[in-house]
């Protein structure tokens, strides 16, 4: 049986699709699965040995490349196709691409709707987003199940390279931080960053985070502070993310690599009501407010008179308490 399985983005949706050749794989062992998603992402995917081949889309490229792609897919005589993201470019993909059986994810619309516009909330609860993955995958009669991590897997060079920034800085048992979100409602306030780290003088805490996140500066005058803003690539910062003691993030695409990693992990959620983490080894933190969810994506506005309370009612203290718990 071979199987394609589409997801372009983002960078968390991806991560937590992962899960799916895995599923696949741990019901079908003997499973061909392909796995296409957009050329700067195929990193995650390279080393997988659960993934036959990673087929990559230029994002840039116009639908020529749709169609060029489609007739190379086309060879492959697929006999499932699961389009795990449900956009126009999968639209066009799935049905130029033959198959004997083809699953789609639902999008879930008018579901959405009732939840940003009127806050009624019909998706099951809590929301995880691997759940609304994997769960298309019972038209194979594959059962809803996590499989287990880890779900990333590094190749010699990646694995050399960070063994090797490790024992430059000294690091055997660290925390890492992630202040970085891709919006700024989603990102737990600089301040009681500081404030934990100064809780913490005695723990090495690395931070991570993309090269336009220069915010993080702040945190450079903290001595035990090693700042790895913009100096690692998305395989290395999973690598780094890998041999850490306890991760904190904000809800964003890092937080899903410690997931899908198994560590463990403190979840700062915010606004955005999608991004939720699914598995055991992850303490969420939220704080229930009537104008949560705000928007899709965390791209706000914030409507709450006491601005951005979702993410500033999560204390440094209340934070702290969860770490000690978890740093043993």
């Amino acid at each position: 049986m071979k199987i394609l399985v589409i997801r372009f983005s983002s960078i968390g949706d991806l991560t937590q699709s992962l899960s799916i050749p895995a599923l696949i794989k741990e019901n079908h062992p003997d499973a061909e699965v392909h796995f296409l998603t957009r050329s700067d992402f195929t990193l995650l995917l390279n080393n997988n040995p659960q993934v036959k081949k990673v087929w990559a889309i230029d994002r840039k490229k116009g639908f020529g490349e749709i169609f060029s792609l489609s007739k190379e897919l086309r060879k492959e005589k697929f006999d499932i196709i699961y389009d795990a993201h449900n956009n126009l470019r999968s639209f066009f993909i799935r049905n130029l691409v033959s198959a004997k059986s083809k699953i789609v994810k639902p999008m879930s619309r008018f579901k959405r709707f009732l939840l940003l516009k009127f806050k009624i909330n019909l998706f099951e609860k809590p929301f995880s987003g691997q759940r609304d993955l994997l769960r298309p995958l019972a038209k194979m009669g594959i059962a809803f199940r996590l499989p287990k991590p880890p779900l990333i897997f590094f190749d010699g060079s990646t694995e050399a390279k960070i063994k090797t920034l490790l024992e430059t800085h000294h690091l055997t048992r660290y925390l890492v931080i992630v202040p970085s979100a891709a919006y700024a409602l989603k990102r737990w306030p600089m301040n009681h960053w500081k404030s934990l780290v100064l809780q913490n003088p005695d723990k090495k805490i690395v931070v991570l985070a993309g090269p336009t996140d220069t915010f993080t500066e702040e945190l450079n005058t903290f001595p035990n502070i090693i700042n790895l803003t913009g100096k690692t690539s998305l395989l290395e910062s999973a690598a780094i993310i890998d041999k850490a003691q306890v991760i904190i993030s904000n809800d964003t695409g890092m937080l899903h690599f410690s997931e899908q990693l198994g560590k463990k992990t403190i979840a700062l959620m915010g606004p955005a009501p999608f991004g939720f983490p699914s598995r055991p080894t992850t303490v969420i933190m939220e704080k229930n407010l009537p104008c949560r969810p705000c928007s899709k994506h965390g791209q706000g506005p914030c409507v709450n008179s006491n601005f951005h309370e979702c993410m500033t009612a999560l204390t440094p203290a209340m934070v702290q308490q969860h770490l000690e718990s978890l740093w043993v």
